[in-house]
């Protein structure tokens, strides 16, 4: 039976060493600015960067994963029954299934936090007016961006319009 308990505690002051990592990161979301393939530049922000109101939201669900996190790892470690603190058996199993919910609790709280963040960034990536996030992908001067709008047709001298590329079509990136 402890051997079960050191397992399930491994696994999850590891997803707690796993949240904080993920939370401290400065890679959750990445643009590029690239003019050309010599000058590409790369944009790293995390959740520290911005202070946009879906950006303070995740911050604080993270912040509560956390901190809930922190309180289920020192529960759970009350709660084994090799340790020698918390009481009898029925209150270390008490401890234990606490520690089981506030580990629950964590994970739904970064769960939520890191889908808000993502539905947001996909959205703003395909919402057709929002150009911050396409900075990277538009084409670089004035007769790139009309050889990609227009179509040239044999050799009268017109160029005749056609339908919008399909490079940021819905499924492009997936």
């Amino acid at each position: 039976m402890s051997r079960a308990q050191i397992s399930a505690l491994v696994c999850g002051v590891g997803g707690f060493g796993a949240l904080v990592a993920a939370t401290t990161s400065n890679e959750w979301k990445v643009t590029t600015r690239a003019s050309s393939v010599i000058t590409a530049t790369w944009v790293y922000q995390g959740l520290w960067m911005n202070c946009a109101g879906y950006i303070q939201a995740c911050r604080g669900l993270m912040i509560a994963a956390v901190s809930l996190g922190f309180f289920g790892s020192i529960f759970a470690l009350f709660g084994m029954k090799c340790t020698k603190v918390g009481g009898s058996d029925k209150a270390k199993a008490k401890i234990a299934c606490l520690a089981g919910i506030v580990f629950i609790l964590s994970g739904l709280c970064s769960m939520t936090g890191c889908s808000l963040y993502a539905n947001k960034i996909t959205t703003e990536f395909f919402d057709p007016l929002f150009m911050e996030q396409k900075m990277g992908y538009t084409y670089n001067g004035p007769t790139s961006v009309m050889s990609s709008r227009t179509k040239y047709h044999g050799g009268e001298g017109d160029f005749k319009t056609t339908s919008p590329s399909k490079q940021f079509d819905k499924n492009a990136y997936v």
